[in-house]
């Protein structure tokens, strides 16, 4: 069985860990269009309550595009993830080459009011089959 990579980062008692997946049925080649899926797991290993406000991600396509996200929490949700707690979720971005990468922070607010950006570790995005990097 082959291992997937996964990546992590933990800013302020959150810890965010990545796991991305290339989605050879929902990409299509011919049209350049490579699908991603990710599946993202964000721990409070801290003290104190959190809650996710907004997400802002930075994707960078090896054709040499980046395209900056920004938005209102997490899809749909601005979860409050308590001390112990976790949430977890799943997303996709389309690249329109085999490989690019992706990373960012999320926005929180802790319960006396005080935000911080919790980092989103850089993760790679490459498709089964891509030839190696020179």
């Amino acid at each position: 069985m082959r291992h997937r990579a996964f990546y992590y980062s933990e800013t302020a008692g959150i810890r965010v860990t990545v796991r991305p997946t290339f989605v050879a049925d929902h990409s299509r080649p011919s049209q350049g269009k490579w699908m991603f899926a990710y599946r993202v797991r964000i721990e409070n290993v801290g003290g104190q309550a959190a809650q996710l406000l907004t997400r802002h991600w930075f994707i960078h396509d090896s054709t040499g595009e980046d395209t900056e996200v920004k938005g209102d929490g997490v899809v749909g949700e601005q979860p409050v993830i308590r001390p112990g707690g976790v949430h977890e979720y799943q997303s996709f971005c389309v690249l329109k080459s085999t490989r690019g990468h992706m990373a960012g922070t999320y926005r929180f607010v802790r319960e006396d009011g005080s935000e911080f950006d919790a980092s989103i570790p850089r993760f790679t995005l490459v498709a089964e089959g891509s030839p190696p990097l020179a």
